[in-house]
């Protein structure tokens, strides 16, 4: 069963199938708390768009909790599931006893997460609401007739994962619904996450008040297309990933509609001469980059942090979705170097067919695991002939994989490719590999 790593995982998946809503001023990301307003944190920061929260609050069967029964929300919206209330054998009398309890508690919620401030303004707007799953429906049905009462002229929902039975049932409060995965029967949300803790008030309230002070606009400023979208792009950008904001450095030559991401590890940064020589060979071949730093500067203190490669992918993953995001980028690699090159396959196992090619340069790729089986990704190793261990390792992950893939062995080469000749070799392996495969990329697209 293949699902998400945590909230922010999930968030950034979902963000990409609702692409069409990006920069529309017309739309409102509203976040269900507590655990919809991570995900939803995701969204709108993906999407370029503000972030809000409905308050809405599931009524429980009193011997079992985590079965609703109905749901409330702001403006005295109920929802009853009588389905659920007789085989639990509870009246309407005894379900609004317990409904004022929760709507205090509701009440409460509101002062602590909005205070002063007035409810979203969605009149004529498009009310985009995210939770962080949809078992029954009925905390979602609550926010979506909420969303209605205060004038949204449309009203889409979006879940990483949701039961499809719930999903067809929504269709009469929701304009259009949105799940990356719909699963069948019954279940219970968390399942689909390897982390799931319960999100905290003061969470919840940390990222409204990051997205409400504009703490966004650098990363809004970098993602906005220039006045000419088919204009080049070489610049600074700051990559907000919720927890860190990480700089790095964007080519996007004239025509070009490729990006290689630059995977690094050791401690090396945005500013690398190895890396940097093989982007400047692949912008002179039309291919776009993004140098970045994995790693803020403190992080990189610990030594730890460098070989702790689901770190290093999530951040990975958050920077892929930023690229994703850029105007005229339609296909993407990744070119890994040391504990990056490992990063760079547990990334492109996650998003699969995504990734168009993968170049892996003196790496330790050993270090992402039997995750490499699932790569789709065409992938190419290089490394140095006097790189002895290296190269066995590579050896050894090259057999377990099942896409293309291809070990190439500059002679003489030691791990840092420092003798004469050697990056050159590299730079024009990598050029060919990522020309071939993006442009292949972009064929099967088409």
């Amino acid at each position: 069963m293949e699902g998400f790593i945590d909230r922010v995982d999930a968030g950034r998946q979902l963000a990409q199938r609702l692409m069409e809503f990006r920069a529309d001023p017309e739309t409102v990301v509203i976040g269900l708390p507590r655990g919809g307003v991570p995900v939803a944190y995701e969204v709108a920061l993906a999407l370029g768009l503000a972030l809000d929260v409905l308050l809405v609050r599931k009524v429980g069967v009193p011997f079992q909790e985590e079965v609703a029964m109905g749901a409330i929300g702001e403006g005295g919206v109920v929802i009853l599931d009588r389905e659920v209330m007789a085989s639990a054998q509870i009246g309407e009398r005894e379900f609004e006893l317990i409904e004022r309890r929760e709507r205090g508690e509701l009440e409460r919620r509101v002062r602590r997460f909005r205070g002063d401030r007035p409810s979203p303004l969605l009149e004529g707007r498009t009310a985009l609401i995210i939770d962080d799953g949809l078992a029954t429906g009925s905390t979602a049905r609550a926010a979506c007739r909420v969303a209605r009462a205060q004038g949204a002229r449309r009203v889409v929902l979006a879940v990483p994962v949701a039961a499809k039975g719930s999903l067809a049932t929504l269709l009469g409060d929701a304009d259009q619904v949105v799940a990356v995965k719909e699963v069948e029967g019954s279940f219970a949300v968390g399942q689909w996450y390897e982390h799931f803790d319960q999100t905290q008030d003061e969470e919840v309230v940390d990222l409204l008040e990051r997205s409400r002070e504009r703490v966004l606009a650098p990363v809004l400023e970098a993602t906005v297309a220039p006045l000419d979208a088919d204009a080049p792009r070489d610049e600074d950008v700051l990559i907000d990933l919720g927890a860190v904001r990480l700089p790095g450095r964007f080519t996007l030559p004239e025509g070009a509609n490729g990006v290689v991401v630059f995977v690094h590890g050791s401690g090396s940064s945005r500013f690398s001469s190895r890396n940097r020589a093989v982007a400047q060979a692949l912008n002179e071949h039309g291919i776009g980059t993004l140098l970045f730093d994995l790693l803020t500067n403190e992080e990189e203190l610990d030594r730890s942090n460098v070989f702790d490669i689901e770190l290093l992918t999530r951040r990975l993953l958050g920077v892929t979705t930023w690229v994703k995001a850029q105007p005229r980028v339609l296909t993407y690699g990744y070119f890994g170097a040391s504990t990056g090159a490992a990063a760079a396959l547990l990334g492109a196992a996650q998003v699969h067919s995504q990734v168009a090619a993968v170049v892996a340069r003196g790496g330790r790729v050993d270090l992402a695991g039997e995750r490499v089986r699932d790569v789709t990704a065409p992938t190419l190793f290089i490394v140095g002939g006097a790189d002895q261990v290296v190269l066995a390792l590579n050896e050894s992950v090259l057999r377990k994989m099942i896409c293309e893939r291809r070990l190439e062995v500059v002679d003489g080469a030691t791990h840092l490719f420092e003798e004469p000749g050697a990056l050159e070799k590299v730079t024009a392996l990598a050029v060919s590999w990522f020309a071939a495969h993006l442009a292949s990329s972009l064929h099967v697209a088409t």
